[in-house]
Formats: C-alpha cells, sequence, structure tokens
C-alpha cells in the first residue's frame, strides 16, 4: 500500500507550555533536516501534531528515516483520497484485508475537520464498520482493544484514512535543549552517550582527538562514520578533529608513567572546555561509565575536571556494559564501534596507570608540560566536517578490511 502523508503526534514537547511553539518549530526544523534526502516531500509542523506529505517519495524509507527523530511520540502512515464515501470505504476495506488475520477483530475511528461533510463521526463510523463486516469473513467488532485499528480523519482537503501506529524516538527535539560538545573516541560507550543527549534535546558537536602517526586515517575515518549514524537523530552534526600527536608525546616524555593517563585526559577536557567556550556551547559530554575503566574511578573524575569549571557531563555513569551495548546495538552503532582501529586514547597506555590519582601530584606533574603552548598548536590545527545522515566515510567492503588483513 502506497501511503500519501505521514501524521507526526508529538511526545514529551505536548507538555510544555508557553514555550510549545519554540519546541514544534525546533522538530519541524529537525524533521526536514534529516529527510533533507527527499526534495519533493513537504512538511508541516502545527499545533497538535505535524504532517509529512509525501508526494510521491519512497514512503518506506522516509518511514525509517522518521523513527529515529527526538521529539516524535509515535506517527500514522495515511492514505488521502476524496472526499467521497464509496472511495473511504474502498480504502479502509482494502487497509483491514491487509492486516486480517482469522479471528481478529477491528475499530473505526472518526475525526471531521470539515463540518460541512455530509456524514458526522457515528455516522461514518457505522457505515465503514458495517462495509467491513459484511465483506470480510470471521472479523468482529473490538472498540476497547482491536487487533485493527482503522483511523479516518475528514479535513477540508480530503479524507485521510491510516492503520498503523508506528513508535517514535520520543525525547525531546534535538536544540531545544541547549548546545554542548562531545568528547567521542571511537569506542562503544561515547556513540551511546551522544545519543542520550540528544534525546534530551541538547545539539552536540562532536571533539575527536587523533594521533597520527600512532593512530590510522581509518581510526579517524571510523568516527566520522559514527557521526554519520548518530546525525540522523538531529539532521546534521559538526565533527572537529584535534590533533593530538604533540601533546601525548610531550607527556609521555615528561610526565610519571603512572600518571600519564591521567595528565592525557587533563590536557583533553582542557582543550574540549576551549573549544566549546568558543563556540559558545555550555557543557561538555563524555562517555564514562563510572568504575569502567582506570580514568573513570571517583578519584581520576576528580582530578580531571580539576582542569575546568565548565559542566561536564556523563549521562552513562551508573550503566554497566551490558546496558551500553544493547543501546549501541539499537541505534546502530555497536558494529563500527567494534572495528579494530586504536584511537588516541589506547596509544601509549601505561601498564600499571593510576586508578587513584592524587590532585595535588596531578597538578605537580601537568606543570611539567608547556600547557598553554600545547593547547594553542592544537587549537591551530583544528578542522570542521559538517557531516549529515547517510555521508560515507569508510569503504567496508575493501579498505576496512584491507586494514584488519
Amino acid at each position: 500500500m502506497h501511503y500519501s502523508e505521514i501524521m507526526v503526534r508529538y511526545g514529551e514537547l505536548s507538555t510544555k507550555g508557553k514555550n510549545r511553539k519554540d519546541f514544534i518549530k525546533q522538530l519541524g526544523k529537525n524533521v526536514r533536516a534529516v529527510l533533507h534526502p527527499f526534495p519533493n516531500l513537504e512538511v508541516k509542523a502545527q499545533r497538535d501534531r505535524l504532517h509529512v506529505s509525501l508526494n510521491d517519495e519512497d514512503d518506506e524509507a522516509v518511514i525509517n528515516a522518521l523513527k529515529g527523530v527526538f521529539g516524535i511520540e509515535n506517527f500514522y502512515p495515511s492514505i488521502q483520497v476524496d472526499k467521497n464515501m464509496d472511495a473511504i470505504k474502498q480504502t479502509a476495506l482494502q487497509m483491514v484485508r491487509e492486516q486480517y488475520r482469522e479471528g481478529a477483530t477491528f475499530k473505526i475511528n472518526t475525526r471531521r475537520q470539515d463540518k460541512h461533510f455530509d456524514y458526522n463521526t457515528n455516522q461514518i463510523n457505522n457505515i465503514l464498520g458495517d462495509y467491513v463486516l459484511t465483506n470480510v469473513d470471521g472479523i468482529s467488532v473490538d472498540v476497547k482493544h482491536p487487533d485493527i485499528a482503522i483511523r479516518v480523519e475528514v479535513r477540508m482537503n480530503g479524507a485521510f484514512l491510516s492503520s498503523e501506529k508506528i513508535q517514535g524516538a520520543g525525547g525531546l527535539p534535538v536544540g531545544t535543549g541547549g548546545r554542548a560538545t562531545m568528547m567521542l573516541s571511537g569506542g562503544i560507550d561515547s556513540p551511546v552517550a551522544t545519543y542520550q543527549a540528544m534525546k534530551r534535546g541538547v545539539r552536540i558537536d562532536m571533539i575527536h582527538f587523533y594521533s597520527p602517526p600512532y593512530t590510522s586515517e581509518q581510526a579517524l575515518n571510523k568516527a566520522k562514520q559514527l557521526t554519520s549514524v548518530l546525525a540522523k537523530y538531529s539532521g546534521n552534526i559538526q565533527f572537529i578533529q584535534v590533533p593530538f600527536t604533540e601533546v601525548q608525546e610531550t607527556i609521555k616524555e615528561k610526565v610519571p608513567e603512572g600518571y600519564l593517563m591521567t595528565i592525557q585526559r587533563r590536557m583533553m577536557l582542557r582543550i574540549a572546555a576551549a573549544i566549546t567556550k568558543s563556540r559558545h556551547c555550555t557543557g561538555v559530554f563524555t562517555g564514562e561509565a563510572l568504575g569502567q575503566v582506570a580514568s573513570q574511578t571517583l578519584e581520576s573524575m576528580m582530578a580531571i575536571n580539576d582542569v575546568t569549571t565548565m559542566p561536564v557531563l556523563r549521562p552513562l555513569v551508573s550503566m554497566d556494559k551490558t546496558e551500553i551495548i544493547k543501546i549501541a546495538k539499537n541505534i546502530g552503532t555497536y558494529d563500527l564501534s567494534i572495528l579494530p582501529f586504536e584511537d588516541c586514547c589506547t596509544i601509549f597506555t601505561p601498564p600499571a596507570p593510576k586508578t587513584h590519582p592524587n590532585l595535588e601530584k596531578s597538578r605537580k606533574f601537568e606543570g611539567y608540560i608547556d600547557v598553554d603552548g600545547l593547547i594553542q598548536r592544537a587549537m591551530d590545527g583544528i578542522k570542521i566536517t559538517d557531516i549529515k545522515p547517510g555521508d560515507e566515510f569508510m569503504n567496508q567492503n575493501e579498505d576496512v578490511f584491507a586494514e584488519l588483513l
């Protein structure tokens, strides 16, 4: 069945008061951005719901894209027909027949925007119900818990019928919760943290540290590809790649081995905070989960956070690895994350890193390096890429597996 429109119902944003208009406007903007590959469709964000007119675009592809847009509670693919009872009856019957299984029940639910239409809602329900009962053997009516629910809306521009309710991503529209940065590695956790942040309406700019020649071009492209996957939830993401080789080499040369990781993470956060401030963002997100690795103990977090007063937000802090992996698989980042390309967090890792670093010693050892100069040179080498859903950075059929071999 080829649909002509998708009717979107709002989620949590429908509870907003005076700001409701701003939330709906942002959702409309996000939907248009996510659906940019479909130039012929039209998006109308109204107070009570959002309508996507397909205009002969691929309805299945559009439906799949909408599933990932935060701020959508659910949506109904619909078929538009003339405001003619015969046309409405035939379409309703076709919908029921396509879903009917032996012993199934159904219900007709009508809304009438056009009050001049020849029949009121009760009459439409009765006419369509009788028609289905007459033409589908074995079906029965259940108004409370039907197996098949046919929704009919009689509007000014036609009659719209739907029978499938598709669950949306929920949450708040990306952009309504402010703007922040994410310290994106190539692992499992930080993409999931990005997803969690965006679900609360935060627009994310990605910060990725790379250290050639210790990290490969494929590792960088892997991070970009993860960003492309996550961009389907917001429309586009700014990817900020930060050269980190000099910083890591200097730390390795001048800092005691047990504190290499702590000072490295302090420098990462210093640079991330500087980038965040320069882009007028108001917080830094990370993929840290308490106790997962040596740098994610409370003592390590305190020693690392010491370098900035900017909010450092950790959506995964109380989650275990199994929970994180489950989300990663659901959002489509897991298979990319486990590709074995080293990121800069895994190089120069000491055999016995401090799991409970002393704050005063961390400050002392950081004084062994030229903090300001290293930060400035890293900032000077930044490159920014605007990444959209579907952008390709890895040829997984050739380049990736060639390197693995």
